[in-house]
């Protein structure tokens, strides 16, 4: 019988392990106790909000808005309860070598379903054409997903790092796209003042996901609390998720006009002119 190393019985642990030593950690545990309320708040908020969105593509943008805390509070539930959590054996050359870190790899699933969504209802509001929109899409979940292989990666700390650089060139892909091409076609699509608003929202904060993987325990442990790690990545999902959905289906339900006169259907890239919501 082959032995057993302290990694493999770190990655054994049970859910009522793990969920304990969540419990028992009160930032931890606030920084996902905090993301529940406000996604079921922001689910209920939406569904108030979009009661009287009609337009074929406005809609569209509704559904894929209320996607984004539906997403959030699925995987912040299955967070708390350990189901998502465990922990991993930092490999030698990392700050932490040897010690046992609790890996949160349930938010890189996270994201890989949710910032899809944010995309799909970025590309729908600038109505970008459908294979563009795939491409951007595309990359989004490759880069969740290598994100989520640096995160578990333990038999090597380079590997992790490389694995975090080729997560960051399919983050290019996306930034590329949202800050140079897609406001053309918002443009064309008299949608570009809300577009440049969430534009700008989005790239910001989500410059902080790769700054907060850098800096926390999974990369340099410059900070080493997991509960601050957790916080830095909470709040930022709070405003790239519940924020950007606020204020991109407040200003869809009062320009339906404008939404559904830049193209009856998703990804047109019709280019029409805007009609004015005066």
């Amino acid at each position: 019988m082959s032995p057993v190393t302290p990694s493999a019985v770190a990655l054994q642990a049970t859910q009522s392990e793990v969920f304990d030593q969540i419990r028992n950690d009160a930032l931890l545990s606030s920084s996902l106790w905090a993301n529940i309320a406000l996604a079921g708040l922001s689910i209920l908020l939406f569904v108030y909000m979009g009661r009287n969105v009609e337009g074929s593509r406005a809609k569209f943008i509704w559904a894929a808005t209320l996607m984004i805390p539906l997403v959030s509070i699925s995987s912040y539930t299955g967070l708390v309860s350990g189901l998502t959590v465990g922990f991993i054996e930092m490999p030698a050359g990392h700050a932490l070598a040897g010690e046992e870190v609790l890996s949160q790899w349930g938010r890189y699933l996270t994201w890989a379903l949710s910032t899809p969504m944010i995309l799909l209802a970025l590309g729908l509001l600038a109505d970008v054409d459908t294979p563009d929109l795939f491409t951007v899409v595309a990359a989004d979940v490759a880069m969740c997903l290598t994100g989520l292989a640096a995160a578990l990666v333990t038999s090597s700390y380079a590997l992790r790092w490389a694995f975090y650089v080729i997560s960051c060139a399919f983050f290019v892909v996306v930034l590329y796209a949202i800050l140079v091409e897609w406001p053309q076609d918002a443009a064309a699509a008299g949608t570009d003042e809300i577009f440049g608003t969430l534009r700008a929202l989005t790239v910001v904060l989500w410059l902080g996901y790769p700054i907060i993987w850098a800096v926390g325990v999974e990369g340099l442990a410059l900070v080493e609390s997991v509960g601050l790690t957790s916080w830095g990545y909470s709040l930022l999902d709070i405003g790239a998720k519940y924020v950007f959905a606020f204020l991109l289906l407040r200003w869809v339900a009062a320009n339906q006009e404008v939404v559904d006169g830049s193209g009856l259907t998703a990804g047109t890239g019709s280019g029409a002119a805007p009609v004015d919501d005066d």
